[in-house]
């Protein structure tokens, strides 16, 4: 497989040119044919925002939602076939704004999922207003006086709450952002990856040579099981370190629900017998 098997013939990307959104496209579609995932076992779900019509522009199983709603959504769809790659997408006003609870309940549970966050600091679609990672003192097209809130920190919440696997990427870093996709994909489990990228025509602190300069990845002899050590480097601020934070292994949401063993198929293959249900319930709650 390579890349353009994700081709589509025909697609008016409604980008502005400079978005890291493009990188970051370029990145997903060859991540998905190196991991050799074909189009119909992917299905990608966003919510709202310039970063959640990415799945549009390739060939894959969409869910478009409502805003900050994809995790849910997600969740279901590998909870019945849990044969697909499930990829939740969206941007960090979609992921960390409107879909901030999500992201919790998300890491209780850990779906066998990806989320994968398209982190520009800014809300992109609505022109402009801070988003929960706009830096302080950041002026806007709502905040004209200075952003004064705490930007949120998705790293440090995700590691600090046991989630499985936690990282960061800069789409500047073609190959290591799709080394450290790649490796979220394979994880069983919960994968949530904060990916910097530009916002030519809103945020213009957060440049693409801002990223470069104020970015660097974590050594080559980090523990990313040393979830202390994880913590305390999520909260540098001085330049923001990228890689691979946390990972944890445990037991996904799908293994936890004991909805399958090697006879049984998916669920959305099964037979529904609505009967069936009823006494399984009825057998559990006695």
């Amino acid at each position: 497989m390579n890349a353009k098997d994700f081709d589509l013939e025909k697609i008016d990307i409604s980008w502005c040119p400079g978005c890291g959104n493009f990188t970051l496209l370029k990145i997903l579609k060859e991540a998905f044919a190196e991991l050799e995932i074909k189009p119909e076992h992917l299905v990608v779900v966003s919510g709202i925002g310039q970063s959640s019509k990415t799945p549009h522009y390739f060939k894959n199983n969409t869910f478009h939602t409502l805003h900050g709603r994809a995790i849910p959504i997600a969740t279901a769809v590998k909870a019945v076939n849990p044969n697909l790659t499930v990829i939740a997408e969206g941007g960090d006003g979609d992921m960390y704004g409107e879909g901030g609870n999500h992201v919790l309940h998300a890491i209780r549970r850990n779906p066998n999922i990806t989320n994968i966050v398209h982190n520009n600091m800014i809300y992109g679609l609505t022109k402009g207003q801070a988003s929960p990672t706009t830096m302080i003192g950041a002026k806007t097209t709502l905040q004209v006086n200075g952003v004064i809130l705490e930007p949120f920190n998705p790293i440090a919440v995700a590691i600090s709450l046991n989630a499985s696997f936690v990282a960061r990427a800069f789409v500047g870093y073609i190959e290591k952002t799709k080394e450290i996709l790649k490796k979220a994909i394979l994880h069983k489990g919960y994968s949530i990856i904060d990916i910097f990228q530009q916002c030519p025509s809103f945020n213009k602190i957060n440049t693409f040579e801002w990223f470069k300069q104020n970015t660097y990845y974590l050594e080559d002899e980090y523990d990313p099981y040393d979830r202390i050590n994880a913590f305390r480097r999520s909260i540098e601020t001085e330049k923001l370190p990228l890689g691979i934070f946390y990972i944890n292994e445990k037991k996904s949401f799908e293994d936890n629900l004991g909805l399958y063993n090697d006879k049984e198929d998916p669920l959305c293959f099964r037979e529904r017998d609505s009967n069936k249900i009823v006494k399984y319930i009825d057998s559990k709650l006695r």
